[in-house]
């Protein structure tokens, strides 16, 4: 995997809540015009949780066709059962992912052997990168600095991790000192809203959700740049619709409508149990949205 931002991608739907594979032709092309190092499938904020394996499976290929190699693709493909995560990441490989999201099993949760074991099934399974997604607030499975970097000494394939186990910033440095310098990329999420100090403690990148993909390249390539101070007005800016859309539930509606308001998808249509914004949460959403527009 390279370096950077790398937005999960939403799945824009119909208004009678069908797949709008137009709409995901428009979104892919935005976010690499937009400058994105690369692209996130089927996470949370894809509401890959409310998809049917058939329309993954033609939602992959259609990406895959549309990115044509330009950037990476990492394709979620974590479960609740190693069975089925195993047969997930071989399909998701087979039809063109550079690298695999995986999850931990999060229904019942095993310990740190239970781990090490699941990883493991999948990475026999498949010969590309697989990412440990560390996302405790969701899954409630805790996996320390010490297992992950253990993950990466033990586990061929596992090759990334996507810290989000708040505070963030101090694991992603723990994680760095325990790798004790070994090639393994790890990367921020929560909406990006720590990635100036993830950054700093050695991440290689970041995927926050897809509506502002633009200014989080500009603050990306700042840093890259050793620019903080540019960074810093630009993250400053951004904040108030980071912090927003961190909001439990209603991330995936706010960056939908920002992505319907700047003509991308045809609609801000989420699926059951994803929570819808009310008209007043468009409405402040739309101040926040014009801020930016007039001053990044």
């Amino acid at each position: 995997m390279r370096r950077g931002v790398f937005p999960i991608v939403v799945t824009p739907f119909h208004d009678n809540g069908s797949l709008d594979y137009d709409s995901l032709d428009r979104l892919i092309d935005h976010l690499l015009e937009q400058g994105a190092h690369g692209l996130g499938l089927f996470g949370n904020a894809s509401e890959g949780y409310t998809l049917l394996a058939c329309e993954r499976a033609a939602m992959m290929r259609r990406i895959v066709a549309r990115v044509n190699g330009r950037v990476p693709i990492v394709a979620s493909s974590g479960h609740t059962g190693t069975d089925a995560a195993v047969q997930m990441s071989r399909e998701a490989q087979e039809m063109g992912a550079d690298a695999l999201m995986v999850l931990p099993p999060y229904f019942l949760r095993p310990d740190a052997e239970g781990l090490m074991f699941y990883f493991a099934a999948i990475s026999d399974a498949v010969n590309i990168p697989i990412m440990v997604q560390d996302a405790p607030l969701m899954t409630q499975v805790s996996m320390p600095a010490s297992l992950l970097a253990r993950m990466s000494r033990e586990i061929p394939n596992v090759r990334s991790a996507k810290v989000e186990a708040p505070p963030t910033a101090p694991k992603i440095g723990a994680l760095k000192a325990a790798l004790n310098g070994s090639d393994f990329a790890i990367f921020g999420g929560l909406n990006g809203q720590f990635l100036i100090e993830e950054f700093e403690r050695g991440a290689a990148g970041v995927m926050p959700s897809s509506d502002i993909t633009s200014i989080y390249v500009r603050i990306w390539n700042h840093l890259e740049a050793g620019d903080k101070a540019p960074a810093w007005r630009l993250f400053a800016l951004a904040l108030p619709l980071i912090r927003y859309e961190l909001q439990p539930g209603l991330g995936v509606s706010a960056a939908k409508h920002n992505l319907v308001a700047r003509g991308v998808i045809r609609s801000a249509r989420v699926r059951h149990p994803t929570s819808s914004l009310d008209a007043a949460a468009v409405a402040e959403l739309a101040q926040l949205r014009s801020r930016i527009e007039a001053e990044a």
